[in-house]
């Protein structure tokens, strides 16, 4: 564990922590794509599948960006240098052709064989050009990385937001809402476009404030929900709103306990757990199947 850094800094973890960090969320990234895929499937009308979308982007989203944020910050100083000649590879002019054609084998799959085959094909192309394209451009713009590291931070620190008011768009979404708190459904979303503005000029300036917001985002729509009339998953939510109450105790604790940021990342990763338990039972599950898994 290194030093603390006055508050103003952002804390620079050990080369053991680093990678802590990196494994933590990258574990999560594929069960939350599967999870976000099972909403969407279960889903029975737009409303659910708009819900099913956006929870999705915003569960992913969160371990997807952290994982490429804490990546680079750790093996930013492994980058070798590349010629210029390989600066710009034909790679990067073939995601688009590749993502379009591999939706186009999909949409024109008839059984379940033809649909796994085309989703194997597209991930394997589609991985492929974005793999070198990616290790191509960040070789490139080696110089430009601290730059890069910084944005990715503020990026890291902005999804939080968008990921709590994903976090309740199913609830806010699916289940009925008086006439003032179905205002909720879009304040979520001015909540955390607040959040992303403030992260955008203040970054790292004023923690203590920061963590304040993120509190006052987790818990406000939270009224709302409690005051919802169909009070089934208020239990499960409340159990991951505590799990995130307990990782924020080592949120802000680089440097005073060793692998804090690692040990927030698993209780987001609990809380988040939880919460996707929920949504998954009480919302999308029909409700056959539903009395069976309360047995």
């Amino acid at each position: 564990m290194n030093h603390r850094v006055p508050a103003h800094k952002r804390y620079q973890p050990t080369e053991y922590e680093h990678a802590a960090n990196c494994a933590t969320h990258a574990f999560w990234i594929i069960p939350s794509i599967l999870g976000s895929s099972n909403l969407y499937f279960l889903s029975d009308d737009d409303w659910e599948t708009i819900s099913a979308w956006i929870y999705g982007l915003g569960l992913c989203g969160l371990f997807v960006v952290s994982t490429v944020f804490h990546t680079i910050s750790w093996k930013k100083s492994h980058l070798r240098y590349v010629p210029p000649a390989m600066q710009v590879t034909p790679a990067q002019f073939w995601i688009i052709p590749s993502i379009l054609g591999s939706s186009n084998l999909y949409f024109l799959s008839d059984d379940d064989w033809e649909t796994i085959s085309a989703w194997i094909y597209g991930l394997g192309l589609c991985g492929l050009f974005v793999v070198s394209t990616v290790f191509h451009t960040i070789s490139w713009k080696k110089s430009h990385l601290r730059m890069v590291e910084h944005c990715l931070h503020m990026v890291d620190r902005m999804v939080i937001y968008f990921f709590i008011a994903a976090s309740y768009a199913p609830w806010l979404n699916l289940r009925e809402l008086g006439p003032w708190a179905s205002h909720m459904r879009w304040l979520v979303w001015i909540m955390a476009s607040v959040g992303t503005v403030y992260v955008f000029f203040f970054h790292e300036r004023y923690k203590l404030v920061e963590l304040l917001c993120y509190v006052v985002m987790g818990f406000f729509p939270a009224l709302v929900i409690l005051s919802m009339p169909n009070t089934e998953g208020i239990w499960e939510l409340m159990t991951g709103g505590v799990f995130y109450c307990l990782g924020m105790v080592f949120f802000k604790s680089d440097g005073r306990i060793p692998f804090a940021h690692a040990i927030w990342h698993l209780f987001v990763a609990f809380g988040a757990g939880t919460h996707y338990y929920a949504i998954w039972k009480y919302l999308y599950l029909p409700s056959t199947l539903q009395t069976k898994v309360s047995k």
